[in-house]
């Protein structure tokens, strides 16, 4: 069965994306021709679209599965064999809720540098020790988050928790290797210096940030609240603008800015947001109105969204809290949920091809695939989909549809338990028509699962980021204003699944 945790006191550009790329250049599969000082470029030397770079880095991953090979060496290494779940197992809503969240505190609490606090990007999903070392400062975000949960939640003494945020923090401030205030995407856990040719991120750094400012709101340390705050104040975004009107897509010592630049609706509007609203180096709000925003239709539904996989449309809601708002363009939380049910429906329409998905047993979103890291997804169809399935996808998305996503999330772990669910939660990907199982846990992936639950059940996380008054006053700067009561009705209807098109 699988190893049920009792709860300790009595979860662009993704994971995973630049180093496949990296990986694929030193392999040869990415001609050097094709980067250029100033960026990634095509071969009539324009600038990769983030829909080509995202399809640049899957094929990439495809190439180069090195993290997956070197977990299953370390799986077999351990000798451990994979739990079973007996029929009896299951859990009803809440159980399963704090299962996901506390089991997600486990993972940021055991993969983190003991003297840095830096999450590793991936571990195996058993718990076994893991020798890697490549550390995400994204899912070092997570962490800081989960750290905050699980002092609310008493996981730990919160003496305890509380020194491990300064010990991340500080390490952060002081020893993590930056440029002009933006991390590496891929950093040492033990030292901080960046790894396999890795860029500068600003919106891994983005996330980041958004832990150290939840943290900073919940706790109200002065020491804690003196390091954040130092880190958000020295971080140079005109600098990222690169003589632009929207953000490049990130800076590498090797060759310089990526031609790519954050220009279309995504996960971007976090970055926007705290860059609009910095304390020292800001933006101008024009930069929120130059962003493109397409829309896709889809089986009657119609949505703002690039083709991109589902996770655009949760990272930046797990911090700030869109619901009953709206600026110009899109009440942003209702747009949410209807790209989540569109991407349901998109599921249901592949069970032809692939029968394991049904209304209880769906979600595609960027993940390891049995051929390596794959941005993946749709509609409209994105990547090699084999009928994978991505609990994240779901997780992700609880707060938008919570009948939908909690009924999905329940039949995974009921149903396929046994193979899906390990001592940090559900596994990454798995495929149960083949049988593959994903060996490693993702830190963003943990992290936005955990985070969104949280949201869910307690408005946790919203509650204290929205503490930031440079969150109240982004919001502000680029228009937000209250829906009212029709916008408020339209979204109760979305449990029963009549979606507002207007």
């Amino acid at each position: 069965m699988p190893p049920r945790l009792p709860t300790v006191t009595g979860r662009r550009l993704e994971s995973g994306a630049w180093f496949a790329v990296s990986h694929a250049l030193v392999r040869g599969q990415l001609s050097n021709s094709q980067m250029v000082c100033g960026g990634w470029l095509r071969k009539d030397r324009r600038s990769l679209t983030r829909r080509e770079f995202l399809s640049l880095v899957a094929k990439g991953a495809i190439a180069f599965p090195f993290a997956n090979r070197l977990s299953a060496l370390a799986q077999q290494n351990s000798g451990q064999a994979l739990p079973g779940i007996p029929p009896n197992w299951e859990l009803n809503r809440d159980e399963l809720l704090e299962e996901i969240v506390s089991r997600a505190f486990l993972f940021f609490w055991n993969e983190a540098g003991k003297r840095t606090g830096l999450v590793k990007d991936r571990a195996l999903a058993d718990g076994t020790p893991d020798p890697r070392r490549l550390a995400s400062i994204a899912a070092t975000g997570f962490g800081l988050a989960a750290l905050c949960i699980g002092h609310e939640r008493e996981y730990l003494p919160p003496r305890t928790i509380r020194a491990r945020v300064i010990t991340t923090l500080s390490f952060a401030l002081n020893h993590v290797e930056h440029v002009n205030g933006f991390f590496y995407h891929f950093i040492d856990m033990n030292t901080g210096k960046r790894l396999i040719l890795s860029e500068v991120s600003p919106i891994d750094t983005t996330i980041f940030l958004c832990g150290a400012l939840t943290a900073r709101a919940y706790f109200r340390d002065p020491l804690i609240s003196q390091l954040a705050t130092t880190i958000y104040r020295r971080v140079q975004w005109r600098w990222m603008l690169n003589g632009g009107k929207t953000l490049a897509m990130g800076w590498t010592p090797e060759y310089k800015f990526i031609g790519s630049r954050w220009d279309t609706y995504c996960e971007l509007m976090m970055m926007y947001l705290l860059a609009i609203a910095a304390p020292v180096y800001n933006i101008s709000p024009s930069s929120w109105e130059a962003v493109q925003r397409p829309r896709i239709d889809y089986e009657g539904y119609s949505y703002l969204s690039g083709d991109d996989p589902l996770f655009v449309h949760q990272y930046s809601q797990a911090w700030f809290d869109f619901r009953n708002q709206r600026d110009a363009y899109a009440d942003y939380f209702v747009n949410s949920a209807t790209a989540t049910y569109a991407h349901k429906l998109f599921c249901l329409a592949l069970r032809w091809r692939f029968p394991d998905y049904d209304a209880n047993t769906w979600g595609i979103t960027a993940s390891d695939s049995r051929l390596g890291y794959q941005a993946w997804g749709g509609p409209p169809e994105i990547g090699h989909i084999d009928g994978t399935v991505v609990p994240c996808a779901a997780g992700g998305s609880i707060p938008f549809l919570p009948n939908d996503t909690l009924d999905c999330l329940l039949n995974l772990y009921n149903r396929h338990g046994g193979q899906a669910w390990k001592r940090y939660g559900f596994v990454d990907a798995f495929n149960p028509l083949n049988r593959w199982t994903d060996l490693d846990v993702l830190g963003i992936d943990q992290g936005i699962t955990m985070v969104m639950a949280e949201n869910h059940r307690s408005n946790f996380i919203w509650n204290n980021f929205m503490k930031n008054h440079e969150a109240v006053r982004a919001m502000k700067l680029v228009g937000f204003r209250p829906t009212g009561r029709a916008a408020a009705a339209c979204r109760v209807n979305f449990s029963s699944h009549h979606f507002c098109r207007c």
